[in-house]
């Protein structure tokens, strides 16, 4: 793996659902967190609705400006799921019902006592020239194509999708991290952790503040991909901290 180059990614969320409020998206965490390890950055998450003109528009865009775009949404058994479409639509090819998609699903009813219905059929249409991501939970694959990872909308599944593809992406060095917290307002520590930014390049501080119990705090995440810098800039800081008077509590407040 390549430690210069920084490999990116975004996420399109797709659904009304999202958008109305009535389901609370968890996919975009879980595949940042996921994406670090891999070496890949998160750098655009985009939630758009179940319209096919809009999907097809988002993803030209954005895998046209990142090296890895994933979908989350719209790949089920009903007549509003058309990720598969516009996906199919947006690369220019066909789609098709996969032999192999059709093959898991037929087993994966079989075995429960089921039928592979029109409806669950839906399941196992891809882009024509698409590969498949295992889905161990529900039997419906996912769908690789190009740059294109097309996923579930329910978080455990996705999750297992993610688990499948882990290790098969290019990317550079994964992310390190490490949080610490003081009971110190922003707008007082602002310069102190301008200036540990400064004299250690290569390593991020981001500050996130707090309001607990009538108190006043923020929690400082040190992110890089050296973890030697990211131990030194976390030591520095501290110590500053400290030396304002502020207790610092590792792992965060």
């Amino acid at each position: 793996m390549s430690d210069e180059r920084i490999w990116t990614a975004a996420v399109l969320v797709i659904g009304d659902e999202i958008l109305s409020g009535r389901t609370q998206d968890k996919n975009v965490a879980q595949i940042a967190t996921w994406l670090d390890v891999q070496g890949i950055r998160l750098r655009e998450v985009r939630i758009i609705p179940d319209v096919e003109d809009e999907i097809v528009d988002a993803l030209n865009a954005l895998r046209a400006r990142y090296d890895y775009v994933f979908t989350t949404g719209g790949i089920g058994p009903t007549h509003d799921d058309i990720t598969v479409d516009a996906v199919a639509k947006a690369l220019g090819v066909g789609v098709i019902v996969h032999p192999d998609a059709r093959a898991i699903l037929e087993r994966y009813y079989s075995a429960r006592g089921g039928e592979l219905t029109e409806a669950r059929l839906r399941m196992a249409r891809t882009p024509e020239g698409a590969e498949l991501i295992p889905n161990r939970m529900s039997g419906a694959p996912g769908i690789r194509i190009g740059n294109l990872f097309v996923m579930a909308g329910v978080p455990h599944i996705t999750a297992g999708m993610l688990d499948a593809l882990t290790g098969a992406l290019e990317g550079g060095a994964p992310l390190v991290a490490h949080t610490i917290g003081a009971w110190a307002p922003e707008s007082e520590v602002a310069d102190l952790l301008r200036a540990g930014e400064k004299d250690h390049p290569g390593v991020a501080i981001g500050s996130y503040p707090f309001f607990r119990d009538g108190r006043v705090g923020a929690n400082f995440v040190f992110r890089s991909t050296d973890a030697e810098r990211v131990v030194a800039c976390v030591a520095a800081v501290r110590t500053a901290l400290e030396a304002a008077g502020y207790t610092v509590t590792d792992g965060g407040i």
